[in-house]
This record gives structure tokens, sequence and C-alpha cells, in this order.
């Protein structure tokens, strides 16, 4: 026991020493370094210096310059997928931003940065990227005041690519339409293109509207689909005007 005690007394620091040093590298291994980076920050912080004023407006205004640029190439890629589905109507329109947009009446109606003086007439045609948007109802020198197709006041004669089947359209104040058919029986199934009916008298034929969602045949009077459009009327922001 006396042996085993002097053992200790000569060997014991360097034994515990060693353990200590065994347990820090596996804990640096096993964590990545992140418990000594931390503990490494925590003693030196008291030490680093905080930024000065100009520093902190210097940081703040480079950040914003950041942000802003993310929101531009937002903005030039959106009007870029419009300029490309202009190029493949027929007809040449009028490119225009949308510059007002009450949160009262988000579904009901938009404003154009753009008026008579370029052009527009009420009755214009709007378009967005992948289809109708709505109509010019109303037109200023340097704006243009357009009824969306998804205002409940709105009506679309609308018509089933596939099988013809006719009806008209209504808005429901969403991304979401109704399509009431003139038919008892109508030939329509999910997934089935809706675009603008060749008896509508405000739109032009073969407008891509969007594409049946759901079908109710038992619905009173008239069987209905719901449709979901295709235009990106929730957050419009740049659109394509077209003459009647």
């Amino acid at each position: 026991m006396f042996i085993l005690r002097r053992w200790w007394d000569r060997h014991g620091v360097a034994i515990v020493l060693g353990g200590l040093t065994l347990s820090a590298a596996w804990l640096v291994r096993q964590t990545q370094g992140a418990a000594l980076f931390e503990a490494y920050q925590l003693m030196t912080r008291p030490f680093q210096l905080s930024p000065t004023p100009e520093e902190r407006l210097t940081n703040a205004r480079v950040l914003e310059l950041q942000q802003q640029l993310v929101e531009l190439e937002s903005q030039n890629q959106k009007l870029k997928e419009l300029l490309d589905y202009a190029k493949t109507q027929k007809q040449q329109g009028i490119v225009s931003p949308v510059i007002g947009r009450s949160a009262d009446h988000w579904w009901q109606q938009v404003t154009l940065g753009r008026g008579s003086g370029h052009g527009i007439k009420v009755g214009f045609i709007v378009m967005g990227s992948g289809g109708l948007v709505g109509r010019v109802v109303s037109v200023t020198p340097n704006s243009s005041r357009v009824l969306l197709i998804s205002d409940a006041t709105s009506h679309v004669g609308a018509v089933i690519s596939r099988s013809r089947s006719m009806g008209f359209l209504r808005g429901q104040g969403s991304n979401r339409a109704v399509l009431q058919f003139f038919d008892k029986v109508p030939d329509v199934r999910r997934g089935d293109v809706v675009s603008t009916s060749p008896v509508s008298k405000l739109f032009p034929p073969g407008l891509p509207l969007g594409r049946v969602e759901s079908v109710n045949l038992d619905k009173s009077p008239a069987p209905e689909a719901v449709i979901e459009l295709t235009a990106p009327v929730s957050y419009l922001e740049w659109v394509v005007v077209y003459p009647e």
C-alpha cells in the first residue's frame, strides 16, 4: 500500500493531466472545435472593439443595397417572363407596370402606369404571364384602371378547350373562379384547359383562363367547375395591354 501511494505521488499529476488532455482532444474532435471557439469568443469579448457609428452606417447601407439588388433581380426575371410571353402573341401589346392596388379591393382592380397618352383605351384587354388578367374600365392620360377577372362582378364567356363545353366564368375574390355551364351534362374533367369562348362579348376567343380543379355536376341550377386561374392575379407587377 505504501509503495502504491508513493507511485501515485510521483505519477498521479501526470496521469490526471494526460487524461484531461485526451478528453479535451476528444471533445474538440466531436464538436469540430465549436466548444473551443465559443470559449475563445467568451474570453476575448471584453477586448473586442465595438463598431463606430460610421461603420454601423456603412454596414447598414451595404445590407440595404444587397436587398435592393435581390429585389431588382426578381423584378427583372418577372418582366423577362412577361416579355417572352408577349413575343408569342400576334398583336403588338403595351407593356405596363402595376402601380396601384388597394388592400380593400385586392382581387377587384389594379391601376396601371400607362394611359391614353400611351395608346390605351377603355375596353382594352389586359394579359399577365400565362393568361387573361382583366379589362380596362377607365383611362387617364398616364394611368388606367383594370377590372380583374377575379372580381365577383366579372363575367367571362368560357369554353373547355378539349370538349368545347361552354359556360361563363365568374370571379370568387381569389385565384380561383367558378365556371357555370350552359349544358346540363357538360363534358368536363379535372385538368381540362379553359379559354375565352367564341361567343364572349368582352374578350376575343382563345385567351387562356385556367385549368379545371374540381367539378360538381349536381350543382343547381347548373353544373359548375372550380377553375384555377393561370395568370398570377395575386401578385401582378407587370402586364401587357392589347386592343380589343
